[in-house]
């Protein structure tokens, strides 16, 4: 008989790996959205003043990268939750590799 149940925790998907999962499941981390990037010299960043416009390496209309800790783990786009900006999910790392690289 305790062959039989080891055996089944090793084919069971929800054996140790969930478990330690499970155990992170309460830790807080930090999500972003990033609209895009560019670099500017130093004399540039210090002619901003309010109302100086700077273009971005991204597209209007492109997928936003969703960040976790500065992690890559999504892409998605701008929607509103009432009266706040939200983020709608459109291509989602996998959950293992999501979790492992942050």
């Amino acid at each position: 008989m305790k062959e039989q149940k080891m055996e089944n925790q090793d084919k069971d998907p929800k054996g140790p790996e969930t478990d330690k999962l499970r155990a992170l499941e309460n830790i807080e981390v930090e999500m972003s959205v990033e609209v895009g990037r560019t670099e500017i010299s130093i004399s540039e960043l210090l002619r901003l003043n309010e109302g100086s416009v700077v273009e971005l390496d991204r597209l209007a209309g492109e997928p936003l990268d969703i960040l976790v800790n500065g992690t890559l783990i999504a892409k998605g786009e701008i929607v509103m939750v009432g009266e706040r900006f939200g983020i709608r999910f459109s291509d989602i790392v996998d959950p293992e590799n999501r979790v492992g690289s942050i």
